[in-house]
């Protein structure tokens, strides 16, 4: 019976964890995972990259995820966005989520050095729930079972050179997972408002603060507030806070004009703090220079 009843406050806590979409420390170089319409806006250059979260270091069966993604140009108003997500928590007891999805942004030009894109996502989320390897796969209340759902999203994302404003909600359609009638996973829709800006301090520094805020009915508002600080357009450091949850420091460095590595440390503020070593992010980030202009962009966009 305590089995039971150990099991039943994991399963609590996997569906209370799965009402929230992943959130990253350096969300900032994947927006288009929150905002559709976000836009690289940089016509010859396709970016690919990829980003692995490993959260609540210490406390079994704590969220991993991984990140694939890519921005490709199509045209000067045309960009297109896909994401691959997976998502685990917990162990042999498991949930986890396979998400796919494509992004399809358009800009228009309001003036001079403004522009405005509009973004729809079109995918899937295919989320399984697994007991396998259990001490209670073969009782009925914890029985494998799996579902596919259509994920559709949008956005708007108002941006120049210095500063940026996104509104959106990358996913509109609710679902959800049972298990012998008990509501085991939750998705409900959030909406994400977005913004920062660019202070040139001189030729060689650029320091940046932004914000994510997120809301989604039946959890309380989450926002992270972040200043980062980029030197030389190579050397990266920063600082973000996340609402009554962690402290983050982040660091990133240019190795080539194309390639970046970063890296962030969460430090949790909650209680949470007295059970886990804290939370590490890697990210990586490429450009093609698919039509050899790179020249034009050498001082490329803090976002």
């Amino acid at each position: 019976m305590k089995i039971k009843i150990v099991i039943v406050f994991i399963i609590c806590g996997l569906s209370a964890y799965a009402q929230q979409e992943p959130q990253y420390t350096q969300y900032m170089y994947n927006m288009g995972l929150v905002n559709p319409g976000y836009m690289i806006n940089e016509p010859s250059i396709i970016q690919v990259g990829s980003l692995y979260r490993t959260q609540w270091v210490g406390i079994d069966g704590a969220p991993k995820t991984a990140n694939l993604f890519a921005n490709i140009p199509l045209s000067e108003k045309i960009e297109l966005g896909v994401n691959y997500l997976n998502d685990n928590i917990g162990g042999n007891i498991n949930l986890s989520e396979n998400v796919f999805n494509i992004n399809t942004a358009y800009k228009i030009n309001i003036k001079k050095d403004l522009n405005l894109s509009f973004g729809i996502k079109m995918g899937f989320d295919h989320i399984n729930f697994s007991s396998l390897g259990s001490n209670v796969s073969g009782d009925p209340l914890f029985e494998n079972t799996n579902k596919t759902v259509i994920n559709v999203g949008a956005g708007v994302f108002l941006f120049n050179d210095n500063y940026y404003v996104g509104l959106s909600s990358p996913n509109l359609i609710p679902s959800d997972l049972n298990v012998n009638s008990g509501v085991l996973y939750k998705d409900k829709p959030h909406a994400f408002l977005i913004g920062g800006y660019v202070f040139d301090i001189n030729s060689a520094l650029k320091l940046k603060p932004s914000t994510v805020v997120k809301y989604v009915t039946g959890a309380p508002l989450s926002f992270d507030v972040s200043a980062n600080a980029l030197y030389l357009n190579a050397f990266e450091l920063g600082i973000s806070y996340r609402y009554q949850d962690a402290i983050s420091g982040l660091a990133g460095v240019n190795i080539t004009p194309n390639l970046r590595v970063g890296y962030a440390y969460d430090f949790n503020t909650s209680e949470l703090n007295n059970y886990n070593n804290g939370s590490h992010e890697f990210i990586l980030l490429y450009k093609f220079d698919v039509l050899g202009l790179n020249k034009k962009y050498s001082s490329p966009r803090f976002y």
